[in-house]
């Protein structure tokens, strides 16, 4: 019996706080790097609390392209994957869609 796919999935909805030059890879795929900002509040444990977090995060193809028109600040619900890059420690999210939040 084959294992079943390991799940890595991220659905978080977040402001752009930061959005880098698009950039092309060395394979001349476009490329754009952002920061992420979320604040909400969650139950955890029965009790309420406020939950903010920043996140760094970068897209690639198309999807870098429609990023780069969007404005500092905007909210957006961004979905994708979390991986380590080669010379990091955290995670970043890899955005594969977006829409208006």
């Amino acid at each position: 019996m084959a294992a079943p796919a390991a799940a890595n999935h991220l659905l978080l909805t977040a402001c752009i706080e930061e959005l880098a030059a698009l950039r092309f890879t060395p394979a001349g795929l476009p490329a754009i790097d952002l920061r992420l900002d979320h604040e909400s509040t969650q139950d955890e444990a029965g009790q309420t609390r406020q939950v903010k977090a920043a996140l760094k995060a970068v897209a690639f193809g198309a999807m870098a392209e429609r990023l780069s028109r969007q404005s500092l600040g905007s909210q957006w619900r961004f979905q994708g994957f979390l991986a380590n890059p080669r010379n990091g420690k955290h995670p970043v999210l890899h955005i594969t869609d977006f829409q208006q939040d």
